[in-house]
C-alpha cells in the first residue's frame, strides 16, 4: 500500500528549476500521463461536437433535399452517436482536467513545503512571513489553472484544423478565412497580454504586503495594545488597502479587455463566415446543406476560439504565480549541506561522529560548556548570550566554528545537530491544536514529569480537557508566564544530549521560579544544560557561572563565588543592589 494517500501528490526528489517557466514545464513534465490522458479524451469530446454541423449538413443534402428517408435515418444516427460520443468524452476529459489542476497544484505545495523546511529561519529573514502565507493560500491553486484548461486547448486546435480543412474542401475563400483569420486574431491578443501580465504582478505584490502587514500586525497586537497603537496600525492598513484597490482597479480595464475578446473573437468570425456563406448559397456555389453547415461550423468555433483565449489567460496568472514560488524556492537555507572532514571521525556517508562526554566550545567568546554540568551564562548585554546560544546550537547563518570535541558543528547535518541540541529561545512560539500535540513526548507520563518540572500545572489546569485542551495559535489565551512554561516543558521533554535556554523564567514569579530552578537542575542531573538568564534564582543552581562581557567570557565560577569577587557581575546580577 502507497505510504500516500495520493501519490501523484508527492514531489520528485530533484529540485523544481528556479524559473517561473521552468517551473511549469517541470510540473507538465512530472504528470505527463494525466495531461496525454486528458488529451486522449479532449480531443475527441471537441471533435464530436465539431462534426455534428457536417451530419446536420449531410442530413439535409442526402436526407431533406433529396428526399431519402434512409439517407436521412443514417445521419440522424451518425449525429446521435457522435452526442454519444461527446458525452462519454466529456466525462473523461473533465476528470483528467481536475486531476491535472490538482496533482500540479499539490506537488507546488510539495515542493515549496520542503524548500521552507530545507531553508528554515532564512525564509522570514528573506521574504515577509504574510507573503508566504498568500502563496501557501492562492498561489498554489493559480498554479494549477493552466493545466486545467490543456485538454481543451488540444481539442480546440485539433477541431479547429479539421473544421478549416471541411471548409477548404466547400469553400477555398472559407477556409482560407479559418486558416489565416484564426491565427490572426489570437496573435492580437499578445497587445493585452503584457500588460495584463505586468499589472497582475503589481496587484498581487500588493496583496501579498497587505497580508504581511496583516500577520505582523496579529503576531503583535498585545504590543499593539500595549502602547496603543491601534490608530497608527489601521492607518497603515488602510493606506496598504487602498493600494491594492488601485492596483484592482488598473487591472480590470485589461483584464475586462481580454475577457471582452473571448466573446469578440468568435463573434467576428461568426459574422463573417456566415454573411459569406450565406452569399455564396444565394449564388449556387454552395448546397443549402453546407450553409446549415457553415453556420453550425461558426456556431462552434466559439468554443476553440474561447478556450485559446482562456488558456492565454490562464498561462498569465500562472506565471504570475510561478514566479512568487521561485522566490521561495530560490531561498537559500544558512546552513550548507554538510560535507566531509578532514578527520578520521567518519561513519558511513562522511558524517562526523560527535563524542557527547566532550567540551562544547564557542571559539568567538571562549565560552567552553563542560559535559554534564548546569552552566548559565550572564551579560550586561542580554543580545551577546543570546547569540552565544544560538551559535551553540547552530541558529545563527554562516560557519562560527563551534567545536564539539574534535569535530566542528558545521559539518554535521543539521538534523543531526537539531537531535543533539535543543535550543529553547526568549521568545518562544506555541502551535494551536491540543496541549498533548504542542508538548510533544511519547506518553503522558514523561508530559507529567515535564509539566512538573516547568511548574506548568496550572496552564493546563486552565484548559478545558488538560492534555487534552485546544492551544489557541501562539496560545493567546494563556498569560505570558504560562506559555514561557508550556514552552520549557515542551523544551524539557526533550531530553537532548545539550538543552540551551534563553530566559526560560522572565515571565514567572519568584516563588515559581525557584521551584522551577530547583526541579530543572534535579531533572537535569548529569546532563549538559546551558541557561542565558540573570536570575539570582536560577544562577545559585548553577554547577558554573560564566560572565560575557562585551561578547567574551572574562570569568568563571560559582554565583555565590562571582557576586563576592567580581563587582561587574554583582552589579549586572543585583541590578546595581547593595
Amino acid at each position: 500500500m502507497s505510504p500516500h494517500p495520493w501519490p501523484y501528490a508527492t514531489a520528485p526528489d530533484a529540485a523544481p528549476p528556479l524559473d517561473a517557466d521552468r517551473l511549469i514545464l517541470w510540473l507538465a513534465r512530472h504528470q505527463w500521463r494525466t495531461l496525454l490522458g486528458g488529451v486522449l479524451f479532449g480531443v475527441p469530446w471537441m471533435l464530436s461536437i465539431a462534426l455534428v454541423p457536417a451530419a446536420i449538413g449531410k442530413a439535409v443534402d442526402d436526407g431533406l433535399v433529396a428526399r431519402d428517408p434512409r439517407a436521412l435515418v443514417t445521419w440522424a444516427a451518425a449525429i446521435m452517436g457522435l452526442g454519444l460520443v461527446s458525452a462519454v468524452t466529456t466525462n473523461g476529459r473533465h476528470w483528467f482536467a481536475v486531476r491535472n489542476w490538482l496533482i500540479s497544484s499539490f506537488r507546488t505545495a510539495v515542493v515549496t513545503e520542503r524548500a521552507v523546511r530545507r531553508a528554515g529561519p532564512a525564509v522570514t529573514r528573506q521574504m515577509p512571513a504574510g507573503e508566504v502565507v498568500t502563496s501557501f493560500a492562492s498561489d498554489f491553486w493559480r498554479m494549477g489553472e493552466v493545466f486545467d484548461v490543456t485538454a481543451r486547448l488540444a481539442g480546440a486546435i485539433v477541431s479547429f484544423i479539421v473544421v478549416s480543412a471541411i471548409l477548404l474542401r466547400g469553400s477555398v475563400l472559407l477556409g482560407v478565412i479559418m486558416l489565416v483569420g484564426g491565427p490572426l486574431l489570437l496573435a492580437s491578443l499578445a497587445l493585452v497580454v503584457r500588460p495584463l501580465h505586468r499589472r497582475q504582478q503589481a496587484q498581487r505584490e500588493e496583496a501579498g504586503q497587505l497580508t504581511a502587514l496583516g500577520a505582523d500586525t496579529v503576531a503583535g497586537l498585545r504590543v499593539l495594545r500595549g502602547i496603543g497603537g491601534e490608530d497608527t496600525f489601521l492607518a497603515r492598513y488602510a493606506a496598504q488597502s487602498e493600494r491594492v484597490r488601485l492596483a484592482g482597479v488598473r487591472l480590470s480595464p485589461v483584464q475586462a479587455t481580454l475577457d471582452a475578446a473571448q466573446v469578440l473573437l468568435p463573434g467576428i468570425f461568426v459574422v463573417v463566415v456566415t454573411g459569406i456563406g450565406a452569399h455564396l448559397a444565394v449564388g449556387g456555389e454552395i448546397t443549402p446543406g453546407q450553409l446549415v453547415a457553415f453556420y453550425g461550423y461558426t456556431a462552434f468555433l466559439t468554443m476553440p476560439l474561447r478556450t485559446a483565449t482562456e488558456f492565454v489567460d490562464k498561462l498569465t496568472r500562472t506565471r504570475v504565480a510561478a514566479r512568487r514560488i521561485v522566490k521561495i524556492l530560490a531561498i537559500e537555507p544558512d546552513h550548507a549541506p554538510a560535507g566531509r572532514t578532514s578527520g578520521d571521525l567518519l561513519v558511513d556517508g562522511g558524517t562526523p561522529v560527535v563524542d557527547v562526554s566532550a567540551d562544547l566550545v564557542d571559539p568567538a567568546s571562549g565560552v567552553v560548556v563542560v559535559p554534564g554540568q548546569f552552566t548559565a551564562l550572564v551579560s550586561a548585554d542580554p543580545e551577546d548570550t543570546a547569540q552565544i546560544a544560538q551559535r551553540l546550537g547552530r541558529l545563527l547563518p554562516g560557519r562560527h566554528g563551534v567545536r564539539w570535541g574534535e569535530v566542528d558543528l558545521d559539518d554535521l547535518p543539521i538534523d543531526r545537530v537539531r537531535s543533539l541540541v535543543v535550543v529553547s529561545g526568549a521568545d518562544p512560539h506555541l502551535f494551536s491544536g491540543p496541549v498533548r500535540d504542542a508538548l510533544g513526548g511519547a506518553d503522558d507520563a514523561a508530559r507529567e514529569v515535564a509539566v512538573h518540572v516547568a511548574s506548568a500545572s496550572d496552564a493546563i489546569d486552565s484548559l478545558d480537557g488538560g492534555l487534552d485542551g485546544e492551544l489557541e495559535e501562539r496560545g493567546r489565551a494563556l498569560s505570558g508566564g504560562q506559555r514561557q512554561r508550556l514552552a520549557l516543558a515542551r523544551a524539557v521533554l526533550r531530553d537532548p544530549e545539550v538543552l540551551v535556554l534563553v530566559e526560560p523564567t522572565s515571565a514567572v514569579d519568584a516563588h515559581t521560579e525557584a521551584r522551577i530552578a530547583q526541579r530543572l537542575a534535579a531533572r537535569r542531573a548529569g546532563r549538559t544544560t546551558v541557561v542565558v538568564t540573570a536570575s539570582p534564582l536560577l544562577l545559585d543552581t548553577a554547577d558554573t557561572v560564566l560572565f560575557v562581557q562585551d561578547g567574551a567570557a572574562t570569568a568563571t565560577g560559582r554565583h555565590r563565588d562571582l557576586l563576592r569577587t567580581h563587582p561587574a557581575y554583582r552589579d549586572v546580577v543585583l541590578r546595581g543592589e547593595d
